[in-house]
């Protein structure tokens, strides 16, 4: 084709070549799709498959922990009603108290008749006996039960609800604790229903668990 003041090269616009497209983007397009396949696979195990069903992850189990008075708290006790399980130590800074005081505001919006129970159960056993525990607690709502037991039966209940914990580097005397946060909702036979959301307005979160105990 001849050259023309349109065309100045005189090719034909078909025979312009194309570059590849770039070997990094394909592995970025694919990369993203593998996440979110595993991402949706991570999720299934935690989420329950309709509204109100328990999840099919193996989350909970059975234990024997003791309160503050010398009484032992095992999980059969609890069956008949949904309760709050949080795991945390007396010595945490600020998630364990404020995560506390979120519960004890929640239980006050659902109001004192509310047979509801939360169970705060500690990481640190070697610190948090039982009756520093049960002294913990006394500053908020007095539905929550501090737990504590020896070591092995902290790491039964620990593996059963999955949570990560361990000392931080530091004083023999003054360590802290790396641990999970979550709040766990168990149904009224200690299946674990969710993940429960205190980051919400006091009222609403009240009104997840009313619902819940309507339901058993």
């Amino acid at each position: 084709m001849a050259a023309t003041k349109e065309n100045p090269s005189g090719k034909s616009p078909s025979a312009k070549s194309s570059s590849p497209r770039p070997r990094g983007l394909l592995w970025l397009v694919a990369g993203f799709a593998a996440a979110l396949a595993l991402s949706a696979a991570g999720l299934s195990l935690l989420t329950p498959e309709k509204p109100g069903a328990p999840a099919p992850a193996a989350i909970g189990g059975p234990f024997v922990l003791e309160t503050g008075d010398g009484r032992k708290l095992s999980d059969a006790e609890l069956r008949g009603a949904p309760f709050l399980v949080f795991f945390g130590y007396t010595h945490c800074p600020d998630i364990c108290p404020t995560t506390l005081f979120q519960i004890s505001e929640i239980l006050r919006a659902l109001g004192p008749e509310a047979k509801i129970k939360a169970l705060f159960v500690t990481v640190d056993p070697e610190r948090d006996t039982p009756q520093v525990m049960q002294d913990y607690v006394g500053s908020f709502d007095p539905r929550i039960i501090g737990l504590s037991g020896d070591r092995a039966a902290i790491n039964k209940v620990m593996a059963e609800y999955r949570v990560y914990a361990r000392k931080a580097p530091g004083k023999s005397d003054e360590y802290s604790m790396d641990h999970s946060a979550l709040v766990y909702l168990m149904d009224r036979d200690g299946r674990f229903v969710r993940g429960f959301n205190i980051e919400r307005p006091p009222e609403q979160a009240a009104a997840e668990l009313r619902s819940a105990l309507a339901a058993q």
